[in-house]
């Protein structure tokens, strides 16, 4: 991967000049930046950025630069590139679960805010990291739907055991906080609230007023056809919840968003390799590439086929079979995708909002892979 510093007006022009033999991220600046603005003057609380999402550096400046503050990081490497970029952000180190050397890592770089949903991981951070100044924040988790896949079946303690551990955490010293994950691409914003009226239920079962409660990620980026996801109606959900279920207690909010930050600034190109008779599609790229999130949460329904011209292809839709480039037949995209009859060997398959979990997940398998990212003023046109 390399990011030009060419500055193209948008894909469509990526497409009629270069016509790419490779896949290509095509990043917008601009749409980052209003995507964190948009965060910062609606969420309720302090926004910090799940690194995991989208960990390239082109992406943390210009999170920094729009005013983005903290960070949720899971890796001595990525605390390590937070801290280079910027070095007085707030870190979140909220993987619950952690070897005895990457806490030792962490406390040499000032970590100070951890997660955990178990007992032995908790008497682990009591014993090697320093309490005064430090906030352990209990995951916790609940049987919710209304997300595309549920962050729960690996990490979160049951309430009756978050509230063992807030009272453990706060008795042997640190800050004792909340924090869940209602599950990615969330587009129920009543999830939310379920979680928040736990939270308040797992603080009085503890007897322990949570210090901070870290709403977690979730946030959904535009991937259907309808409208964007109205993000200010979860904020306002979450906001009025918070004051109802807490009270007088209400504890300071904060959000962790990956994929509600950085979807929506990057658009994937992808070109047709071959339309084996007429029927099945094959690009040179899958899920083994920039398209490994599709068999896990749906295809992208935000997509246009453009000729080698750049012109969008046109014409009544027929469902066909979409195949990555290697040889192996678990690549492929879920179901059919209903592409333009017109469609032809050479042209470019456009998938947008693909910022998250894409670059940072692109393998090279297979001896394909190859990603290039460019930047657009727009990804429009």
């Amino acid at each position: 991967m390399g990011l030009s510093k060419t500055i193209w007006a948008n894909p469509s022009e990526i497409i009629r000049t270069k016509r790419p033999d490779h896949p290509v991220l095509v990043f917008s600046p601009e749409v980052l930046q209003t995507t964190a603005r948009r965060f910062l003057r609606g969420f309720p609380g302090l926004v910090t950025y799940a690194v995991k999402s989208n960990p390239d550096e082109m992406v943390i400046e210009n999170l920094v630069a729009a005013g983005i503050r903290g960070f949720d990081v899971a890796s001595p490497a990525e605390i390590d590139m937070i801290r280079r970029i910027a070095p007085r952000a707030a870190l979140h180190y909220h993987n619950p679960v952690r070897g005895r050397d990457e806490i030792a890592h962490a406390v040499r770089a000032g970590v100070k805010t951890w997660s955990v949903d178990s007992r032995s991981e908790l008497e682990k951070l009591i014993e090697m990291v320093p309490a005064e100044g430090c906030e352990i924040s209990v995951r916790f988790t609940l049987p919710v739907r209304g997300a595309a896949y549920d962050f729960g079946t690996k990490f979160g303690a049951t309430p009756v055991l978050a509230a063992e551990l807030l009272a453990r955490a706060a008795g042997a010293g640190f800050m004792p906080s909340l924090t869940f994950h209602p599950g990615t691409q969330c587009t129920d914003p009543m999830a939310w609230g379920a979680y928040i009226r736990t939270a308040a239920e797992i603080c009085r079962l503890a007897d322990v007023p949570a210090r901070r409660l870290n709403v977690g990620g979730g946030f959904p980026n535009h991937r259907t056809r309808g409208p964007a996801p109205a993000l200010e109606e979860i904020f306002s959900l979450i906001d009025r919840v918070a004051t109802e279920a807490f009270g007088a207690a209400r504890p300071a909010l904060v959000c962790e968003p990956g994929r509600g930050l950085v979807g929506d600034a990057f658009t994937h190109i992808t070109r047709v390799k071959a339309l084996r008779d007429d029927s099945h599609v094959f690009l040179n790229d899958g899920v083994y590439g920039g398209l490994a999130e599709l068999p896990l949460i749906g295809n992208i329904e935000r997509l246009e086929v453009r000729a080698p011209c750049g012109a969008p292809r046109t014409g009544a839709a027929v469902n066909r079979i979409v195949f990555g480039p290697t040889c192996d037949s678990v690549d492929r995209l879920p179901g059919e995708i209903a592409l333009p009859g017109t469609l032809e060997e050479g042209d470019f398959l456009v998938f947008h909002g693909m910022g998250a979990y894409s670059s940072a997940t692109n393998t090279r398998f297979n001896g394909f892979g190859q990603l290039e990212i460019l930047t657009a003023l727009s990804l429009r046109g």
